[in-house]
C-alpha cells in the first residue's frame, strides 16, 4: 500500500454533457445572489451542463448569523446540515452526476462533501477551468460509497 494520498480524479463536464446540482453560497449582504445564480447556471450551459436544480445557502439572514458572515456554517461542508441534507435529496431526485459549488471549496471540503453527497463535489471555478473532456469521453459519475448523508 503507497503512502502517498489518493489523487483526486477532477470531475470535467463531459462533451455529451452532464446533470448537476448548482449550490450557491452567500451572505446576506449579497443582494443579487438570484442573478450570480443565473450567471453560474448559464455558465455551466455554456460549457455543456445541464443544471437539473439550485440550492442557495444564505449566510447572516438571521439575527445570530450576521456577526458570522464571514465564515463558512461548517469547515467541511460549507454548508448547514440540513442544507446538506437537501442537496443530498436533489442529487437523488435528479440523479445528478455532480454538485457545483458556487463558492470555493477546499480539498477537504471537497472530500467530504463528495463522500456524504455520493458523486463529485466540485467549485464552479474549477470545472470552468478544466473544460469539457477531449474527445467527447465521459467523466466519472459517482465516487463508490454512501449516496446520501448519514
Amino acid at each position: 500500500m503507497s503512502s502517498e494520498p489518493a489523487r483526486r480524479q477532477a470531475f470535467r463536464i463531459p462533451a455529451a454533457g452532464a446533470d448537476v446540482v448548482l449550490v450557491g453560497y452567500f451572505s446576506a449582504e449579497q443582494k443579487d445572489f438570484a442573478s450570480l445564480m443565473a450567471s453560474a447556471a448559464a455558465e455551466l450551459a455554456a460549457h455543456g451542463a445541464r443544471v437539473a436544480a439550485q440550492i442557495v445557502q444564505r449566510r447572516g439572514v438571521s439575527d445570530g448569523g450576521a456577526r458570522k458572515m464571514a465564515l463558512p456554517y461548517s469547515s467541511r461542508t460549507l454548508l448547514t446540515y440540513g442544507k446538506v441534507r437537501e442537496v443530498a435529496l436533489a442529487c437523488e431526485q435528479t440523479d445528478a452526476d455532480a454538485v457545483i459549488f458556487t463558492a470555493s471549496l477546499t480539498d477537504r471540503q471537497r472530500r467530504t462533501l463528495t463522500g456524504m453527497l455520493g458523486r463529485p463535489a466540485e467549485s464552479l471555478s474549477d470545472v470552468l477551468a478544466r473544460g469539457t473532456r477531449a474527445g467527447g469521453r465521459e467523466a466519472p459519475r459517482r465516487p463508490p460509497g454512501r449516496t446520501s448523508p448519514r
